[in-house]
């Protein structure tokens, strides 16, 4: 009798003991980790105006909340492309020396249509549809 009496003592006592462990260590968990933030879908951004962006030149644009690369080659056409590497999203920019776009993390190229050309980089960069609009740049997910 009295080992079922201490069995549901020992039982009750660290039952309560694991509530109270759980009842500190949650919180700080929480606190630890925050909450997710949704992101605003945005479909579409503004470049600037074309007759300000000189040729040859890239130029990073935020897209809510990526990196999106911006560049008019020599013939003046508008190109954009995901900001970020498919190596380890490193920021990739726009080198006019060699007209290729460049990853300084692991010098991954990609050429002027975002596919990889050397370096480590797995897959090609995303591109951007460009549209100008009374002058203008604006740059379109074509995911939506």
């Amino acid at each position: 009798m009295k080992t079922n009496r201490r069995k549901f003592l020992n039982f009750l006592i660290g039952g309560g003991l694991l509530g109270w462990i759980s009842s500190v260590v949650y919180p700080i968990i929480s606190y630890l980790i925050p909450p997710k933030i949704p992101e605003a879908n945005v479909s579409s951004v503004s470049g600037g105006m074309a007759a300000d962006f000189p040729t040859n030149t890239g130029k990073i644009i935020q897209f809510g909340r990526k990196p999106v690369l911006l560049i008019k080659d020599d013939n003046g056409e508008f190109h954009a492309f995901d900001g970020t590497c498919t190596h380890l999203d490193c920021i990739v920019q726009y080198r006019p020396d060699t007209k290729q776009i460049w990853c300084a993390c692991h010098n991954g190229t990609f050429d002027m249509s975002g596919s990889n050309v050397s370096g480590p980089p797995p897959r090609p960069l995303q591109e951007f549809t460009v549209n100008i609009i009374n002058d203008e740049i604006i740059i379109i997910n074509p995911t939506g």
